[in-house]
């Protein structure tokens, strides 16, 4: 039996120490993280809201800064916060295993250790390490009452949320063997580390886990599986939240009705075993959740809330600039018309989780077939279901995934069998040891991202990428083994081409950046856009998803969230991207060929497909 949380109360009595928020990108994670760590705060608790995610917004959310050391947040004593930085995280956990061997091992020795320590696979392993750090030993995070995750989209954090066990296991195995964890004398510390954060993850009056979706069936599933995972690892403390339910309050527009019953449908439906959770459902917001006063206001709200005054006449507004910036931001067609031109490459459709990627990417992949092309739609995420955004099979669309454990294995197989005849019965134990490492993983999905890289010279490969802070570490790997090929390639390696090399390429890799017509999610594709330019990357166009200026609707709190899209449709257009599509909020999902070649459609009406 369902129990509802109507009041912060009901989430602030008896929380636990740790509390973490997990879900789908773009379902409300991080406002929810704040809004209850600002809730704790107010009730007299010491609180520490941590980020784990490699892309984290707190400091927007907030409106105050966040950085790699807890900060206190203004305005609400006893609430600090912090962000897990990958690289300074790396940098000192580098440092601290290197520290022990200066001046004890040769020259020679130290190098090997510490170019071991400098791949990707150290900066995952150092920021788990703060991570457990945080779960196993209270003094790091200062001895407060409760620890607050905002994780990163879902498949980067069962990924954190495994390595415990992982690690555990692999250490109990073959001490002293991994030379990404440092040298071997201190490793059998990390390994009782990591056993009491797993204690600590499994205990439910310890450990909170918060489901956090939208009403719709594919965050809702995903929700789902991600409480069936976390229940294999013996992680099974869990509460659903189910954010931005909208109740339309004009019977007219049928961009709110279709809105308003894929949310009825969704909830109606919900699998057994999380409509048997407690369960919080918070309303669609007028605005943006930045800020302490509107991250109060979360809980006060009750689902169904009309909207601000004056609603219905900006209705009027937003059907009216909004066909304005329609006329100036094309549809995704226009891109895809563009790529048409050519007879291969490599599309790369990138963004914060939640933008609506693996739509986009299969969109394109549509819209390309349809002109004539055969088309690879493959996706890097883990959690990414592109069977279920395109269950129909479509001529000249081919679909696959890579999966990390299918991936792993087959990585297994292949160096076992390249190295079997070289090895006697001892080394090839030792080497199964080796390629039982967890880190064997990252190895084996890079290699598999870089097959598909090469595949884009002999016709279109579509990539829905994996939320940005998992890309970003991708391209770290590609970085790193490029700097390894060119390193060991006789004559410095000018005949050699890296997979970093074919995504600097311009002419090869066609970089999208995905967003919504937010403010955060606008600044955080800029930020994302940043980061590619220092990698030598140079995004190729922005699309602008889900726009509601552009579907024109005139549902009174559809129309106020509307208007506030229109000066960040004009940065993007004007300041920030190359080229940009503008795609409407569809009143239905856009699932199967025929919903997704609505994506393609120029708004030039302003108006979404009706249900």
């Amino acid at each position: 039996m369902t129990t509802l949380l109507n009041t912060p109360d009901d989430l602030t009595e008896g929380a636990t120490r740790h509390l973490f928020f997990t879900g789908k990108g773009g379902v409300g994670k991080t406002s929810h993280a704040c809004a209850l760590a600002v809730a704790l705060a107010d009730a007299g608790r010491e609180v520490l809201l941590v980020s784990t995610d490699p892309a984290s917004n707190l400091a927007q959310v907030l409106g105050a800064p966040v950085r790699d050391m807890p900060t206190p947040v203004p305005g609400a004593p006893g609430l600090r916060a912090v962000n897990i930085d990958p690289e300074a995280a790396t940098q000192v956990y580098r440092e601290d295993a290197l520290r022990p061997l200066r001046g004890v091992v040769s020259e020679e020795e130290f190098g090997r250790v510490q170019e071991q320590l400098s791949g990707a696979c150290t900066t995952e392993i150092a920021t788990f390490d703060a991570f457990t750090g945080l779960l196993a030993e209270p003094s790091r995070a200062g001895n407060v009452d409760h620890v607050i995750f905002d994780t990163a989209p879902t498949g980067h954090t069962l990924r954190l949320l495994q390595l415990p066990a992982a690690w555990t296991g692999y250490l109990e195995r073959t001490p002293g063997t991994i030379a990404c964890l440092g040298p071997a004398a201190g490793q059998e510390a990390q390994r009782i580390r990591f056993e009491s954060a797993l204690r600590e993850l499994r205990a439910p009056d310890s450990t909170t886990v918060y489901l956090v979706a939208r009403p719709d069936s594919g965050s809702l599933k995903e929700a789902d599986r991600t409480a069936g995972e976390l229940a294999s690892l013996g992680i099974a403390h869990h509460r659903l939240i189910v954010n931005g339910v909208f109740r339309a309050t004009d019977p007219t527009d049928p961009l709110a009705r279709g809105l308003e019953a894929e949310g009825e449908e969704a909830l109606g439906a919900l699998p057994e075993p999380l409509n048997s959770l407690s369960r919080l459902e918070t309303p669609l917001q007028p605005e943006n959740l930045v800020g302490l006063d509107a991250l109060r206001a979360l809980y006060g709200r009750s689902a169904g809330a009309a909207g601000p005054e004056g609603g219905r006449s900006t209705g009027g507004v937003a059907k009216g600039v909004g066909f304005e910036i329609a006329e100036h931001a094309p549809g995704l067609s226009s891109l895809v018309d563009e790529l048409a031109s050519e007879r291969a490459g490599l599309v790369m459709v990138m963004g914060k989780g939640g933008v609506g990627k693996t739509s986009l990417a299969a969109a394109v992949a549509v819209g390309l077939a349809d002109r004539g092309h055969s088309v690879h739609l493959a996706t890097t995420d883990p959690a990414a279901h592109l069977e279920a955004t395109l269950p129909d099979a479509l001529d000249r669309v081919r679909v696959s995934r890579i999966d990390p454990q299918v991936e792993t294995r087959t990585y297994q197989e292949r160096v076992l069998a390249r190295r079997s005849g070289d090895l006697d019965a001892e080394g090839r134990r030792l080497l199964e040891e080796d390629l039982e490492s967890p880190c064997t993983e990252e190895v084996a999905v890079f290699h598999a991202f870089s097959r598909l890289v090469s595949e884009g010279r002999r016709g279109w490969v579509i990539l829905d990428t994996a939320p940005t802070g998992h890309t970003l570490l991708l391209l770290d790997t590609a970085g790193a083994y490029h700097r390894e090929v060119l390193r060991n390639a006789p004559g410095g390696g000018g005949r050699i081409t890296t997979p970093l090399m074919r995504l600097q390429d311009p002419t090869f890799a066609r970089i999208l950046l995905a967003t919504l017509p937010e403010s955060t999610p606008v600044e955080e594709a800029r930020v994302l856009q940043e980061d590619l330019r220092r990698a030598g990357i140079e995004p190729w166009g922005w699309i602008i998803n889900r726009s509601l200026a552009a579907a024109s609707p005139s549902d009174p709190l559809l129309a106020h969230r509307a208007v506030q899209e229109l000066p960040l449709i004009r940065r993007v257009r004007d300041d920030l991207a190359a080229r940009v599509a503008l795609v409407p909020q569809l009143a239905d999902a856009p699932v199967g060929v025929e919903r997704l070649r609505h994506l393609l459609l120029d708004p030039v009406s302003g108006n979404a497909p009706s249900a």
